[in-house]
């Protein structure tokens, strides 16, 4: 009994304490309590909060809207800028066409003009070679003919004193006075070499005709069958005057290394015009730059269909910008006045019309090589 009142006690003690210790702690936070709002206070705060989540809510909301109708507006802006772009590289691009077609077209203007000019010049050239021919033959047959007979004359003539001063040693002294005056004996033997001079200059004359007549061909702008060094050897006796030296510059060396060539098909005319071409600035190259000028013409046929023309010189030679530009037209490297820069351009485009190549080979200081290979039948033919 005495231990259930101890416990009942004990308790009651325990829970005494715990009730004190309990207010203890409650003390610093009455403070707090007694501050805390009222319940109208929490309503009227919560439905503040609630509004002002109603108002972000539509706020987010109206952002979110706002930011797809920028990201719409962005894509269309986008879009039409691609598209403006792509158009504005389509325009770039057909300009860059039209201004390429144009250049083309320029560059085969020029080319065309060029071939014009060049084809009116080498035309008025051919036509006067061919009056200057014609005119010039006439009288050489006339004293070509005529030499002839005179020969023949000359010779009965010789042959008539000859027996008079046989059958008749002692004529009469006035005979014997003008005989030693006009020094028949001279007479006789000169009179031979001058008659025979003579023949030789008009058959020279002749033979300048006929080259004169070879190089203009103005009655053959067809095609024809023509030997080539035929062509050849008639622009080098056109150019005769410029092979030969002049002051301290000595004689330009012609070496001739011909094959065995068939007659070809060709514009005599125009292939004429190409080795006049070559061979001029051949001869400009190594008359004024070496001390034994000298050219190499070698032909050779190739295979069944191909000949081959190799015009070489000694000269200078071609820098590396002068090869880029050796067939342009207008372009020269000759002073101002002296070359219209249209040779070389217009003689490729009369190889190409032939069906064939023309190329070269040059060192500087070593010389330059023209190689014209040519068909032997054209296929137009």
């Amino acid at each position: 009994m005495f231990c259930v009142v101890s416990i009942f006690y004990l308790l009651k003690a325990l829970t005494a304490f715990v009730s004190v210790y309990t207010a203890i702690l409650l003390v610093p936070i009455i403070p707090q309590a007694l501050a805390l709002p009222s319940p109208a206070q929490l309503e009227a705060t919560n439905n503040q909060l609630k509004a002002e989540i109603v108002e972000r809510t539509a706020a987010e909301e109206a952002l979110l809207t706002i930011k797809a109708e920028l990201e719409i507006r962005v894509e269309e802006r986008t879009a039409q800028l691609r598209q403006t772009m792509t158009e504005s590289l389509a325009i770039a691009n057909q300009a860059k066409k039209q201004a390429a077609k144009l250049e083309i077209a320029l560059k085969e203007l020029a080319n065309t003009q060029a071939q014009l000019i060049q084809t009116e010049k080498m035309s008025s050239l051919g036509q006067l070679v061919a009056g200057v021919a014609h005119e010039i033959n006439n009288p050489v047959n006339f004293i070509y003919g005529n030499s002839i007979i005179a020969n023949e004359y000359t010779q009965d003539v010789l042959e008539l004193i000859s027996l008079y001063q046989t059958h008749h040693p002692h004529p009469a002294p006035e005979i014997q006075v003008f005989a030693k005056e006009i020094e028949i004996d001279f007479v006789q033997k000169d009179l031979k070499n001058i008659l025979s001079s003579i023949k030789m200059g008009a058959e020279r004359i002749r033979d300048i005709v006929l080259s004169l007549r070879n190089f203009s061909r103005l009655d053959e702008a067809e095609i024809k069958q023509v030997d080539i060094h035929e062509g050849i050897n008639s622009t080098l006796f056109i150019l005769q005057n410029r092979l030969q030296g002049q002051g301290k510059h000595p004689d330009i060396q012609i070496i001739k290394e011909y094959g065995n060539l068939p007659n070809i098909d060709c514009y005599p005319k125009q292939l004429n015009q190409v080795f006049m071409n070559i061979l001029t600035n051949a001869i400009d190259a190594v008359k004024e730059s070496v001390h034994n000028p000298q050219i190499r013409i070698c032909t050779e046929v190739l295979d069944h269909n191909q000949v081959m023309i190799r015009i070489a010189d000694n000269g200078c030679g071609m820098t590396e910008e002068v090869k880029q530009k050796i067939f342009d037209p207008f372009f020269t490297t000759k002073p101002v006045g002296s070359g219209t820069g249209l040779g070389m351009s217009v003689s490729y485009q009369i190889v190409d019309k032939h069906g064939g190549i023309l190329k070269f080979i040059s060192v500087p200081l070593q010389g330059t090589e023209f190689l014209i290979q040519i068909p032997i039948q054209m296929k137009s033919a």
